[in-house]
């Protein structure tokens, strides 16, 4: 009779170098929970493609939030191209390899994005700020103010 317990999924036993890892293992872990694609799950420098942004309107200004995380200011770029097109850009910059060493897993990725909104006529660009706090891109965009015409009545005549 053995003294080393053997567990019956594949006859490992617990005490096996890396049997917890190989028996955790999740086929669903790497599919990005809430995205729109698979084919960008499939390389993970695409993971940083998908960045998540908010657009909200309120009475005074658009707001644009996008999650940033690690990205320093230097990194990112927002511009406005053909006019009215916001553009907000970055790139997460890969970290020089050290040599020696065996990698076990990368899961920090790198890359660049670009998202571009067309604004709407109201948007005061010239007025446009930028703010990354925290990981966090906020981008304001201030309306123009409308000219509130009184409103008026007109009689209709029947002849």
């Amino acid at each position: 009779m053995a003294m080393i317990p053997r567990m019956y999924y594949g006859g490992h036993s617990v005490y096996e170098p890396y049997y917890q890892q190989q028996a955790v293992w999740d086929p669903f872990q790497e599919v990005p929970h809430g995205g729109s694609s698979l084919v960008a799950a499939a390389s993970p420098e695409s993971r940083f493609e998908l960045t998540k942004l908010d657009w909200k309107e309120t009475p005074e200004a658009h707001v644009f939030k996008a999650e940033l995380p690690g990205l320093k200011k230097n990194e990112v770029k927002v511009e406005v191209e053909e006019g009215r097109v916001l553009c907000i850009r970055g790139e997460k910059s890969v970290e020089k390899e050290v040599s020696g060493g065996t990698w076990h897993r990368v899961e920090r990725s790198s890359g660049a994005f670009v998202r571009r909104f067309r604004l709407p006529e109201d948007a005061k660009l010239d007025k446009l700020t930028a703010c990354l706090e925290r990981g966090v891109l906020t981008v304001t965009v201030p309306k123009k103010e409308h000219k509130h015409h009184p409103k008026r009545t007109i009689q209709i005549h029947v002849q």
